[in-house]
């Protein structure tokens, strides 16, 4: 979130998730995982989702030139 100050510099505010040390960001996603566990609105991977995940996920850590390159086969 920017705020604007007199001399209309642009600044980035100090509050929300992202500003949050690390360990306090995982109680709080904790905590919205098992509580949408508990509802029975949280979404749970097969395995063969997951399969295809892990997939698409080393073809973007391969980056767009690998293809180019010859490099994802």
């Amino acid at each position: 979130m920017d705020i604007e100050t007199e001399d209309t510099e642009k600044t980035t505010s100090n509050r929300g998730f992202a500003v949050m040390d690390q360990q306090k960001q995982r109680e709080i996603a904790s905590k919205g995982g098992k509580a949408a566990h508990a509802k029975g609105t949280a979404h749970e991977f097969t395995s063969q989702e997951a399969a295809e995940a892990g997939r698409k996920g080393g073809r973007a850590r391969r980056g767009a030139g690998a293809s180019r390159r010859g490099l994802d086969r």
